[in-house]
């Protein structure tokens, strides 16, 4: 016992020799302070940090609205309920397949974006508004690509602009929006057309069960292990990726 106090002593002491060099070492500081700014360069670098924290945090929304992700995004889903297994893929799997197929059909794009616009401005030859305005082209030229003119004319009118020369005079809050609502009705389109025979296979089993006095038995549970032989037999998925990544005119 008295060998068990010792130790418990000799413990508590390196305890404390502890605490008190690790409360001597000098912890940094960080603080974010508001204030009045005392130069003009003060205030530059201020709001040149607020407006890249609001960009990084609108990163997510401007990815899906303007790239394909809402067109893959949507028929994806459509897909899904189309079969009828409400949860599977889930949603964080069909979110990933939805960003690597974006990532694949938009690195031309990203990667003319960089070299024509970023890398010159880090290599400091091009102004920041220039290297915006090139880095800008090849992402507006891939959303006119699959915008529809009746879209972009629809927001044209409604904000109450000339019509435009060329591609160059549509401004971007104008583009945007057209691109978004054209990109959901060509993902409409692909749905209307997955949906097809997914409903005949339901027509079939609950006329099958009708026929046969089965009113009770619910016929999504007979028709769903067709619907899936049916999609893994027809190869879907390779004729799926295959037609959406086709559909998109570079």
């Amino acid at each position: 016992m008295s060998k068990l106090i010792r130790w418990l002593c000799l413990a508590a002491v390196a305890g404390l020799i502890l605490a008190s060099s690790a409360s001597a070492q000098v912890v940094p500081k960080l603080s974010v302070e508001v204030g009045k700014a005392t130069q003009p360069g003060d205030l530059s670098v201020t709001l040149q940090i607020v407006i890249l924290m609001t960009v990084l945090a609108l990163a997510p929304s401007i990815l899906i609205m303007t790239t394909a992700f809402i067109r893959i995004a949507v028929v994806l889903s459509f897909l899904r309920q189309a079969i009828g297994t409400n949860q599977t893929p889930p949603n964080q799997l069909i979110v990933g397949l939805a960003l690597i197929l974006t990532f694949f059909i938009m690195t031309p794009v990203f990667n003319q974006s960089y070299q024509d616009g970023i890398k010159p401005y880090l290599d400091e030859k091009i102004s920041k508004e220039e290297a915006f305005t090139k880095s800008m082209a090849p992402v507006r030229k891939f959303m006119l690509a699959q915008t529809r003119e009746q879209d972009l004319a629809l927001f044209v009118n409604m904000a109450k602009l000339p019509a435009p020369k060329n591609a160059d005079d549509i401004p971007l809050h104008v583009l945007i929006p057209g691109f978004v609502i054209s990109e959901l009705r060509t993902a409409f389109q692909i749905a209307f057309v997955i949906f097809i025979p997914f409903l005949v296979i339901d027509m079939v089993v609950a006329s099958v069960l009708m026929s046969m006095g089965m009113m009770m038995l619910p016929p999504i549970i007979v028709s769903l292990p067709f619907k899936l032989l049916l999609f893994v037999l027809v190869d879907g998925w390779y004729l799926l990726v295959k037609s959406l990544v086709e559909s998109f005119r570079m």
